[in-house]
């Protein structure tokens, strides 16, 4: 964990060297992501399955490669009652808030007299990628399917690597409504939602987060579909003064760091004994947690904590463009207000940014290494797409004909020219 203090002379220097550190993907993942999905396009199925024996081990089939309705009933009904209600609780408010994301046609008529508008469709299909083997994501499913189901997409084809499909995962799934489910996992599952492999139909596009393999699959099959984003380690920033509890805050640090020994936790106060309050608290929480080897290395390589007045801190978290930040001070709009860049805002010391992870409603998909600065966390919007109309009778067209004839004529491309010209002169 390094320390910034913004009274120091070279503060703002160290700092900006700290926030463009990089933790992406290193070249050789790139490299086998690459093999990997020229095999499955060339191959298919076949190359599905040689690569599921090969990285994780899985002997599946044809005929074993998909999730059958009876095992999603069954492992949706051996999730626990307690945690089935959470899911139930969390997708009804996932589903309500995304709903309000629903945007209008639009149908009218300018001075010209042409008509124009557009309309919004669904997707037909999409991929949800859910990670296996750290830990179940229930919530992954929701946040991902969720929107997509609101939306109106045909098809939702969920793959997650192979082995023992979580109960809870499966009963997320069913409340989802997702029926078709993939035992495939790595960069092999995100090339056969893209090119198709066997009984795999390739989709529109694909969401939801992985590793490093997956996302430099996302990456190189972009175009092919359309991805969501490229994850990267989770973030978090706290902008906390002393009034807060120190092992509140830093239980949110640990909440991203516990993620990955990549992610980043940072620190804004603007007292330093707090500081250091928090830092023994976050030390010794540490070792109270199942997760504590991903969320100690995590702290120590990447964790943070500035000493900088309050009012500095909307700054300081532009340039940081975090995936989440939250304002646990009083009035946090005060500050909050003033922030461009950041994938979700929490705002007060009762809004930690777990809920955010499950049960507000808001999505919990959003940009990292940040990319807050130019893009937005899922949305109903990445699962629909808007279409220009446009309409013109004789009348209208003269009216836009002669000034589409000039740009035609000055781009030099005549066919447009004439396209445009040949309609005033025999209309």
């Amino acid at each position: 964990m390094r320390r910034f203090t913004f009274a120091d002379p070279g503060f703002e220097t160290d700092f900006a060297a700290f926030v463009d550190e990089r933790r992406d993907t290193p070249e050789e993942v790139d490299a086998a992501v690459r093999d990997v999905l020229a095999a499955v396009r060339a191959d298919g199925l076949d190359a599905v399955l040689r690569f599921s024996r090969q990285f994780d081990r899985a002997n599946l089939t044809e005929e074993t490669l998909r999730v059958t309705a009876a095992e999603i009933e069954e492992g949706a009904r051996r999730c626990p009652q307690e945690v089935r209600d959470a899911i139930a609780f969390a997708a009804a408010r996932i589903r309500a808030y995304h709903e309000r994301q629903r945007p209008a046609d639009m149908w009218f008529t300018d001075q010209a007299g042409v008509e124009l508008g557009w309309r919004w469709t669904p997707l037909e299909s999409v991929g949800v990628y859910v990670p296996g083997g750290r830990a179940a994501y229930p919530s992954t499913v929701l946040m991902n399917a969720v929107p997509a189901a609101v939306a109106g997409v045909g098809r939702i084809a969920m793959v997650s690597p192979p082995g023992k499909l979580q109960p809870a995962v499966l009963a997320a799934a069913q409340v989802a409504g997702i029926q078709e489910i993939w035992r495939v996992g790595g960069a092999q599952a995100v090339a056969a939602l893209a090119y198709g492999a066997g009984p795999i139909r390739p989709v529109d596009k694909i969401v939801g987060p992985g590793n490093a393999f997956v996302t430099a699959a996302k990456r190189r099959v972009y175009g092919v579909v359309g991805i969501d984003a490229l994850a990267g380690p989770s973030e978090i920033v706290v902008v906390a003064d002393a009034a807060n509890d120190p092992e509140w805050i830093a239980a949110d640090l640990l909440s991203q760091a516990e993620h990955d020994p990549a992610a980043q936790s940072i620190l804004i106060t603007d007292d330093g004994v707090f500081a250091d309050r928090v830092a023994a608290a976050v030390q010794s929480q540490i070792l109270t947690l199942s997760t504590g080897e991903d969320a100690a290395a995590s702290w120590r390589d990447h964790g943070a904590i500035v000493i900088a007045p309050l009012d500095e801190a909307p700054r300081l978290v532009d340039l940081i463009a975090p995936e989440h930040v939250e304002f646990a001070i009083a009035e946090p709009e005060r500050l909050a207000d003033r922030v461009r860049h950041a994938g979700a805002i929490f705002l007060g010391r009762h809004a930690p940014e777990a809920i955010g992870d499950y049960v507000a409603g808001s999505n919990h998909v959003l940009p990292t290494s940040r990319a807050a600065r130019f893009s937005s966390g899922l949305s109903l919007y990445d699962f629909i797409k808007r279409t220009s109309i446009v309409k013109c009778d004789a009348e209208s067209f003269a009216a836009l004909g002669p000034a589409t004839v000039a740009l035609a004529e000055a781009e030099g491309l005549p066919a447009h020219a004439r396209s445009a010209a040949i309609r005033l002169t025999q209309g």
